[in-house]
């Protein structure tokens, strides 16, 4: 496995197997890897020739009051798991490198962007959309993996590939559990065992809407209000969003008469958590 900080080498190296015909895929991460970012990088393994990972917390897309500084940063242990995955090659690019001074253009992400986290976090998807255009111009792939739990980072990126007729193909994988339902995320580490226990009711909340959309209830009001009341009895007060959407515009439903999504933005003591299940 070959790691790189340069820009300029990582791009000859993606571009010199580009050039040979081989397929690449590209897994961007923040780091803290755990199961759900290795299957990623797995998947990429598999389906590609070749595999690229990277591996950088980008301080654009942190708002001035989040977790930039203490977002977890395990170096060693992340290498490990990619090589365990048969990755090629690591970009770890230092913030000058992606971020010189002076710098001042940034993407402004599509109108997706706009609900649901952009009403909580309104300069986090301009730094995502930034850094994401910034990884595909540096290591043109073929294919790009990201993980369905930012289900709407995802759907952003998505719209910005097409709007900017960006040549590579997003797939989204599946999210990745522990054995209790709780979505693996960098920030779990940030829980309590009591905490832990608390953040189960995003999952049993997504579960009973899924449930009950499948014992035939398609009015939407009842359906947030169920998983708002899950969350509420669990003991979590600060409840960000609970909601239905349309999966592709992300525009509110009042009745589930198409592909939908169901969201949750909630706080588990200082942390931040999101999940969300496909209707």
């Amino acid at each position: 496995m070959k790691i790189v900080e340069s820009r300029s080498e990582a791009y000859a190296q993606v571009a010199q197997w580009r050039q040979t015909g081989a397929s690449v895929g590209l897994v961007p991460t923040m780091g803290a890897l755990h199961a759900g970012h290795l299957t990623l990088a797995e998947r990429s393994t598999k389906e590609c020739d070749k595999s690229v990972a990277t591996i950088f917390v980008n301080p654009a897309q942190f708002g001035p009051r989040e977790d930039f500084s203490r977002y977890p940063r395990t170096l060693d242990d992340d290498l490990q798991g990619l090589r365990d995955k048969q990755t090629d090659l690591v970009f770890i690019p230092q913030p000058e490198e992606l971020y010189p001074a002076g710098f001042s253009t940034y993407v402004e992400p599509p109108s997706v962007a706009l609900p649901l986290e952009g009403v909580f976090r309104p300069t986090h998807f301009r730094g995502v959309t930034t850094i994401v255009l910034k990884l595909f111009n540096i290591l043109p792939a073929t294919v790009a993996y990201f993980g369905q739990k930012d289900f709407q980072q995802l759907t952003v990126i998505r719209h910005m590939v097409d709007d900017l007729n960006i040549p590579i193909r997003v797939e989204g994988c599946q999210t990745v559990r522990e054995p209790d339902g709780l979505a693996l995320s960098s920030r779990n580490r940030y829980l309590s065992l009591e905490q832990r226990q608390t953040a189960q009711s995003l999952s049993r909340a997504l579960t009973a809407v899924a449930k009950q959309v499948g014992e035939g209830i398609l009015a939407v009001e009842p359906l947030e209000q169920s998983m708002h009341h899950i969350l509420r009895e669990a003991g979590i007060e600060r409840i960000d969003y609970a909601c239905i959407v349309d999966r592709t515009t992300l525009e509110s439903l009042p009745q589930l008469d198409r592909p939908a999504v169901a969201l949750i933005a909630a706080h588990v003591g200082d942390t931040r958590l999101i999940d969300n299940v496909l209707l």
